[in-house]
Order: C-alpha cells, then structure tokens, then sequence
C-alpha cells in the first residue's frame, strides 16, 4: 500500500491511546509487517510495544505470548 508521504511513524504505545514520537503516516503490523495507516490503528499492546493489523492478529499475538510466558 503506498501512502502519501510514505514515512514509518514511530509510536509510544499507552492504555488506550498512542502518542506521536516521530511523525509518519503508518506504522507496521509487529505480527504481519503490513504498513498500517494511522487513521485505521486500532489494535496495540501498551505491554509490548507494538501494533497490530487487526483484532485477529491482536488476539494471535496475545496467545502466543502467554504460552511463551511472558503475559
């Protein structure tokens, strides 16, 4: 997908809200790697860091985590 500007944001991930490091226009899936516009986030983990695609891939990541312990 290509975006206006094209530039990877960097995020700081909170409970419920994100905050701007480095303007972009999208940030990658931690799971997929597809290129997420930042009008379209809505899943994230405050947790971990990262993004997600959708509440499928949110949920994926979640199980995969705690069967490795680290949730």
């Amino acid at each position: 997908m290509l975006f206006s500007n094209g530039r990877l944001a960097k995020l700081r991930y909170l409970s419920g809200s994100f905050e701007v490091m480095t303007r972009g226009d999208h940030v990658l899936c931690a799971v997929t790697g597809t290129a997420i516009p930042l009008e379209r986030l809505r899943y994230w983990s405050h947790e971990f860091q990262e993004a997600y695609l959708d509440a499928v891939v949110a949920t994926r990541r979640y199980a995969e985590m705690k069967a490795q312990g680290k949730i």
